[in-house]
């Protein structure tokens, strides 16, 4: 018999190494390191040239693709994809546990169902009357809903050999085994097992596979990273659970525009996509409070209006607090510093407490100028314009630099009527943070 060999395993990353490390020297986490044993096989003959059965084609005569895809019954969800899904294809679905992962597919299930389509729901996490439970609160229960629970990869292939359905949900991956892969589900072989011979079929049939896969406390997709490599298109659902609202985020599309989002509410009935989510997250704002400031932010390729809170208050602690939620606290800091050397405010003795409204997460340079004008009105205690709107990179030197897509907030901000609008732009005269308290001053005065 041949030596079992023992190999240690990144979970997040995927680099092994032939002894325990207490930091992955890939990706710098630590205590990801765990123990796969594999037992290395006997070396076969060498091949000899010519009898290996592969062919080099010429590109340009190969047959043209249809280009068929199929309306997953979502018209945000088809566009976000780039016109609906792709026959032959693999996609990667990762969130936050208790997100709404099952929720959206399901409902993606019992839209292609709708149109005369098979689709298998494979759930590792949900017995089948779970399933039935959770469709019938959705709708979607018809006869070509299809669901199966199981832990085994083999009974999921079985499913792909006599009359493989248009659509299979794996959910999730992480639960998944194959008997001849010697490792408990979850861990790094399984996953890349499980999850190369689902793929490695799919590709061979018209059927749309759609994995689901958990995330680490960072937010990435969990196991190893060259899950997102063997996929076609990469999808991320992130949200606050408190909140109503859900961003499914587009990280990779092969065939399709990348870096784009769908706003979403999650209903009794399911997730309803927002036509139009300018002005979404404004809901029940009060323009006369201080210390809130509407920014025109951009995710992905779509503008919408978001509200930035600062409170500015009287420290009583030997180190005053300094919080962000929502954005990156550093940028908060750097800010901070350049209010009290540019504008010579003290900052030094006060508490200051900053967010993003609606529980949004955003890395966005341009919630710079939504940030500082914030802080100031806090600080000043005196309100904004009711009808202001901001944007802009502000550098350590306290001046206002543009930022991605210029031009389309500042269409977005005039079509949706906020007047004055603060950005550096030619037409609203904001280069620096003293030209934009210049002029929040002035206004100030002016609106009594």
């Amino acid at each position: 018999m041949a030596k079992e060999k023992r190999v240690f395993a990144c979970r997040d990353c995927g680099a092994t190494a032939t002894q325990w490390q207490g930091q992955c020297r890939t990706c710098g986490a630590w205590n990801t390191m765990q123990e796969v044993r594999a037992a290395p096989g006997k070396p076969g003959p060498a091949a000899t040239p010519g009898t290996s059965g592969a062919q080099v084609a010429v590109l340009q005569d190969l047959p043209e693709g249809d280009g068929e895809r199929l309306p997953s019954g979502t018209p945000g969800l088809d566009t976000l994809l780039g016109g609906g899904l792709v026959p032959s294809s693999a996609v990667l679905v990762g969130g936050e546990p208790g997100i709404g992962k099952s929720t959206l597919l399901l409902q993606l299930v019992g839209g292609l169902a709708a149109q005369g389509r098979t689709a298998v729901y494979v759930s590792g996490e949900e017995s089948l009357a779970q399933l039935r439970q959770r469709g019938q609160r959705l709708g979607v229960l018809t006869e070509n809903v299809l669901a199966l629970s199981t832990t085994n990869a083999e009974e999921l292939l079985e499913i792909l050999e006599d009359d493989p359905p248009a659509l299979v949900v794996l959910d999730s991956v992480q639960t998944m085994s194959l008997r001849e892969t010697e490792a408990a589900p979850g861990t790094i072989s399984q996953v890349r097992a499980v999850a190369t011979a689902v793929i490695e079929r799919i590709k061979q049939l018209p059927t749309i596979v759609i994995v689901v896969s958990h995330v680490t406390k960072e937010g990435q997709i969990a196991g190893p990273k060259l899950l997102e490599h063997m996929v076609d298109t990469v999808l991320y659902l992130e949200g606050d659970k408190q909140h109503l609202y859900r961003l499914l985020r587009v990280v990779k599309n092969r065939y399709g525009p990348a870096d784009d989002v769908l706003v979403m509410r999650m209903l009794g009935s399911g997730l309803d996509p927002v036509d139009d989510p300018s002005t979404f997250f404004l809901e029940a704002r009060d323009p006369q409070l201080s210390g809130t400031a509407v920014v025109m932010a951009v995710d992905g390729q779509r503008p919408f209006a978001v509200e930035v809170q600062a409170l500015v208050s009287r420290s009583y602690l030997s180190m005053p607090r300094r919080t962000a939620l929502g954005f990156d606290a550093n940028r908060m800091h750097l800010l901070l510093a350049v209010l009290e050397k540019k504008l010579r405010v003290n900052l030094g003795q006060s508490d200051i407490y900053a967010k993003i409204g609606g529980g949004l997460r955003l890395q966005e340079p341009g919630l710079d100028l939504g940030i500082v004008a914030a802080v100031l009105s806090s600080f000043y205690d005196r309100p904004l314009p009711a009808g202001a709107m901001f944007w802009g990179e502000v550098d350590l030197n306290g001046q206002v630099r543009p930022v991605m897509a210029q031009d389309k907030r500042w269409n977005q901000a005039r079509r949706l009527g906020y007047r004055p609008i603060f950005c550096p732009h030619q037409d609203s005269g904001i280069s620096s943070i003293v030209a934009l308290r210049d002029r929040l001053f002035e206004h100030g005065r002016q609106s009594g």
